[in-house]
């Protein structure tokens, strides 16, 4: 079937834009025939491919599948919708970038869920594929294994009905396992069950199909769904080797992975077009808004040499001209300085420009960025989240006006231009005061300007302030607080649009509510969004994430199409941090003690220092040897109180 499929899609590239999202044959594009193998595994991402081939998580997966001998993975991305329309007028399936393959003949399907938006275009693949969205129905064998992992997927209730397993934690190790598991099973001829219980027992593996969810019967209350369920009650094994909880796969040493130095280089100008290398993962900074900060811990770092090797490595066979630092926050690297004065250095004898994102507010780190970039400066971004010190004490945002002010002085005096800003509103406890700070902050920033050079040069120098709404996420100390309603966050909007009115060369931009208000239904959902979700594709939902698409009606008749109560799951609140949650059956490895204690802290105001400096007991090192932990343990007696 593949080549009169690639004769049909050849066809079709002459008139669609940018072809090269469909063509493959990139440089580094892994080629096998796929008789010789045993497992066929298409890597799914849900949007274009400009976004997904972005996307470091695919190159890391394609490069450790591709390494396994009885293994090919092939990419999958969702079409534009000009080659969409194509596509379905002249039956053309969901195919593969390598070898134009119908999606049905993989044997697993992999999606990776970076963001909840993102969900109503997988419906829209599997059904260019033609592929049943439920498991239910594609029990009778003939089509591949679905799954699915990413940050979303510690809360993989939403689509559980969809998938066959989900892979929660990080790849390495869980991915090679499953496709090993999957050879065994074809060759033992035995039932699609048979597999699932196998994969059961991997670390980080969540089989759906084995968890039956319980909801409150005949409830009443504003939250009831037409069939008269009410909260999401617990859940109970239907499958008693099944483990209790589902444990993230954690690696505990970056140093022993492979990590790939020879990555797909795409034809076509895409998002983030150039090297990247990991410098580390997990966060120790704590801020209680960011759910990637608690599900990454601890920190794992690669080694300074290995670095610089993995650095050389990949330019050399990519000829990128820009390299760039990819971890939740770069300098914070315990060998950072001796790193990046090393690495600017090599860039420098190569010629390659050096990008390095999400750098703290020091000395060094200007010195850093004003090396790099010489006398052309480019925009400077500063993340203070909130726009006074008390809220920022309530997110633990371990940042000061005093921090700012020294900051932005330093960059104005080493040149730079233009600053962006982010905030968030609709944090909890949030008042107008603390709104009125954002623009607060943009207007001592630019105060600071002026005492440099005076107002005469006042259209020299601009501000941009970005407020994306908060949204709260699984597995964070504000797992358990309410969303604001779309009014609410409307009228915080118009007040924030009336303080930046009488700020000159300062911009406002902020976030639409009601993408908002979706992206916390499915962040906090159960199974029974699915039916949401079904109910979505029926009226049409796909690209929701990009906003010239998200269409807030059709998502509203969606829901009243399927009857479920969304409204529970952005409002849903719980100050005794004691209901059960529908992710329970997933253990981040970060305890539901220590995230209650953090909200409880943050009610009153109080921070919690980076437990780069002392363990602050969040449960991890009962997984893992945490490299913070490691010094701390056995201490905790001798520590008492200032352990926490």
């Amino acid at each position: 079937m593949t080549a009169p499929l690639t004769r049909k899609i050849q066809k079709l590239l002459p008139l669609v834009e940018k072809p090269g999202r469909y063509m493959g044959g990139e440089l580094h594009m892994c080629r096998k025939d796929p008789a010789t193998v045993a497992t066929r595994f298409g890597f799914a991402f849900p949007d274009t491919y400009e976004i997904g081939m972005s996307y470091l998580g695919l190159q890391i997966i394609y490069h450790l599948l591709n390494r396994e001998p009885d293994v090919y993975c092939e990419r999958l991305f969702a079409p534009n919708a000009d080659m969409e329309t194509l596509m379905r007028s002249e039956r053309i399936p969901l195919f593969t970038i390598e070898t134009n393959t119908d999606a049905k003949e993989m044997d697993i399907i992999g999606f990776t869920l970076q963001y909840e938006l993102s969900y109503t275009n997988i419906l829209n693949m599997l059904d260019l594929a033609g592929i049943p969205f439920r498991t239910k129905d594609r029990a009778d064998g003939g089509y591949p294994f679905l799954c699915a992992g990413g940050p979303c997927a510690f809360n993989p209730e939403p689509l559980a009905p969809f998938f066959d397993f989900f892979m929660i934690g990080d790849g390495e190790g869980t991915l090679e396992a499953t496709c090993r598991a999957h050879k065994a099973w074809k060759e033992s001829g035995a039932p699609r069950e048979a597999f699932l219980r196998s994969i059961a027992r991997i670390p980080g593996v969540y089989v759906p199909e084995f968890y039956e969810p319980l909801y409150e019967t005949n409830a009443e209350g504003p939250y009831v769904d037409r069939d008269g369920k009410g909260d999401y009650a617990g859940y109970r094994k239907v499958w008693e080797g099944a483990p209790d909880r589902v444990l993230r796969n954690i690696c505990p040493d970056l140093n022993d992975v492979d990590y790939p130095t020879e990555m797909i280089t795409p034809l076509i100008e895409v998002v983030h077009d150039r090297a990247v290398l990991e410098v580390f993962r997990g966060c120790s900074r704590g801020c209680r808004f960011c759910q990637a900060g608690m599900i990454y811990r601890p920190v794992r770092e690669r080694t300074k040499d290995n670095l610089m090797d993995l650095a050389r490595r990949q330019l050399e066979s990519s000829g990128q001209e820009e390299l760039s630092l990819m971890s939740l926050s770069t300098s914070d690297y315990s060998a950072f300085e001796p790193f990046a004065t090393s690495l600017m250095d090599f860039c420098e004898s190569e010629n390659v420009a050096l990008s390095l994102p999400s750098l703290r507010l020091d000395s060094f780190s200007f010195d850093v960025m004003n090396r790099i970039q010489g006398y052309k400066k480019t925009g400077l971004t500063v993340a203070p989240e909130a726009g006074t010190q008390r809220l920022r004490d309530v997110i633990n945002k371990n940042i000061t006006d005093k921090n700012i002010r020294e900051a932005l002085t330093k960059a104005i005096d080493l040149g730079w231009t233009s600053v962006k800003l982010y905030f968030m509103d609709g944090l909890p406890t949030e008042t107008e005061d603390d709104l009125r700070g954002i623009a607060e902050v943009a207007r001592s920033i630019m105060e600071i300007w002026f005492a440099h050079y005076g107002q005469r040069k006042c259209g020299k120098f601009s501000i941009t302030a970005s407020v994306s709404n908060f949204v709260p996420k699984p597995f964070t100390p504000f797992q358990w607080v309410p969303q604001d309603t779309p009014e609410e966050f409307i009228r915080k909007h118009d007040l924030l649009r009336g303080e930046f009115r009488r700020l000159k060369g300062v911009f406002l931009q902020y976030h639409g509510s009601e993408a908002s208000h979706m992206e916390a239904v499915l962040a906090r959902g159960d199974r029974r969004c699915a039916d949401i979700l079904e109910a979505c594709f029926l009226e049409g939902c796909k690209m929701d994430a990009w906003r010239e698409t998200f269409d807030a009606e059709r998502w509203n008749r969606a829901i009243e199409r399927s009857g479920i109560a969304a409204d529970r799951y952005c409002y849903f609140s719980d100050p005794t941090c004691e209901k059960p949650l529908p992710w329970d059956v997933i253990d981040a490895g970060v305890s539901k003690e220590f995230l209650a204690r953090e909200y409880r802290k943050s009610l009153r105001g109080e921070v919690t220092p980076d437990c780069r400096f002392a363990c602050r007991g969040c449960g991890m090192n009962e997984h893992v040897t945490c490299p913070t932990c490691g010094i701390w343990k056995g201490k905790e007696a001798e520590l008492g109180e200032n352990l926490y």
